[in-house]
């Protein structure tokens, strides 16, 4: 084994004297293969930044194409409603079809009657029902909770009106009413609540429970006094999420709260709205009830609007923080 390694070496050292290899080979190479794989990895770098820029550019593209419709169709509304917004306009009870005077203010009125009482409706019972999905998390009765929650969201509007309308309006138990379309309104509303009281109720740390337990505090208290106000700030606003989602609702209430051409505050009676305003006035041949359309359009994704706003405030300002 020897021989063959001291015959390799001296006919290294033979091609070095005679000049056939370089002494300085070894190392060259070795440099151009060091450079030549510096500039592969340079190259995959450029390649990966080019990819990066091509996905931000795509993901940019999509919320621009999410962003403008919004823009277009709150710089329509406010083309052609805000014209015609006036003091007479938002305060005279009423306005006839067609008519260029009188005013929507009976339909405002209606549209917060609704709101109002739907709230009172949803509110403790979400509230409740989320606390109980949160402390039940493995339950039986959660699953099938949840489960009914997720179909009762994708449950069409006009067909919640619809089933509301056979349950108290033509079983003649109340009739068409602000109630009754408040009560198809709750529908709507229900699983929003329920579903931000539960993830709100989740993200409260379990030593604030176990501290009121040593203090000797029941349970019921610990979740009215500890529990609830820890997480009022979500609950909060999920409570106005709520409100949004129902506020400009159209279908449930052609079944329910049927309109009303006189001013009402009586819940057991039919009362008009916003959105049935919207879609009758639209639904007129004449071009004076379009703008009416066009007006009322205006005034209730105003009110949406500050409603959002809100929820965003109370959500920055109160945000949980364990």
């Amino acid at each position: 084994m020897w021989r063959v390694k001291s015959g390799v070496k001296r006919l290294f050292n033979s091609t070095l004297h005679t000049g056939a290899v370089k002494p300085r080979t070894h190392s060259t190479l070795i440099k151009g293969f060091f450079m030549k794989n510096n500039l592969l990895q340079i190259k995959k770098v450029r390649i990966e930044k080019i990819k990066n820029m091509l996905f931000t550019f795509i993901v940019f593209l999509f919320s621009i194409s999410i962003i403008v419709p919004l823009f277009l169709i709150i710089f329509m509304i406010i083309k052609n409603g805000i014209s015609i917004i006036d003091f007479d306009f938002i305060f005279k009870p009423k306005r006839l079809l067609g008519a260029t005077t009188g005013g929507i203010g009976k339909d405002i009125i209606g549209t917060f009657i609704l709101i109002i009482t739907t709230t009172i409706l949803t509110t403790p019972l979400g509230m409740m029902v989320g606390i109980y999905l949160s402390e039940n998390q493995k339950s039986r009765l959660s699953f099938l909770i949840q489960w009914s929650i997720d179909i009762l969201q994708g449950v069409p509007s006009i067909v919640i009106g619809l089933i509301v309308n056979i349950w108290l309006v033509q079983s003649k138990i109340i009739g068409y009413s602000a109630f009754v379309g408040a009560v198809a309104l709750s529908f709507m509303m229900l699983p929003v609540i329920i579903k931000n009281t539960e993830e709100t109720i989740k993200l409260i740390p379990e030593t604030y429970k176990e501290a009121s337990f040593a203090l000797g505090v029941p349970y019921y208290r610990t979740i009215l006094m500890v529990i609830i106000p820890a997480g009022l700030s979500g609950i909060t606003t999920g409570i106005l999420l709520g409100i949004s989602r129902i506020a400009g609702e159209t279908a449930p209430l052609l079944f329910t709260a049927y309109g009303n051409n006189f001013f009402s505050t009586n819940l057991f009676k039919p009362i008009n709205s916003l959105p049935q305003i919207i879609y009758n006035y639209s639904m007129d041949s004449s071009p004076n009830s379009h703008i009416t359309a066009w007006g009322a359009s205006f005034i209730l994704v105003s009110i949406i609007l500050i409603i959002n706003i809100i929820s965003k405030v109370v959500v920055r300002r109160w945000k949980i923080k364990f």
